[in-house]
């Protein structure tokens, strides 16, 4: 499977208004140096000290906002 890996702060840039909100994010542990990553159905998986946890997903045009955020692409 391929992912894109971000810190939580640069995941909570390219959220949209209809996708997770802040306050989600804190609550499933997601802050500013969290390890996050995001595979190309969208779902955003969180890194966990034995484990990635899936704690939600993105829609729409993720891939090019992931993409132009980030400046990186498909890994696996």
């Amino acid at each position: 499977m391929k992912f894109i890996e971000m810190t939580g702060k640069t995941l909570r840039n390219l959220i949209s208004d209809d996708e997770l909100h802040v306050d989600d994010l804190s609550s499933a542990g997601v802050y500013d140096d969290t390890i996050v990553r995001v595979n190309r159905q969208g779902d955003i998986e969180v890194r966990r000290h034995d484990r990635w946890d899936v704690i939600g997903g993105l829609l729409g045009n993720f891939e090019l906002r992931m993409k132009n955020e980030t400046g990186l692409d498909w890994a696996e």
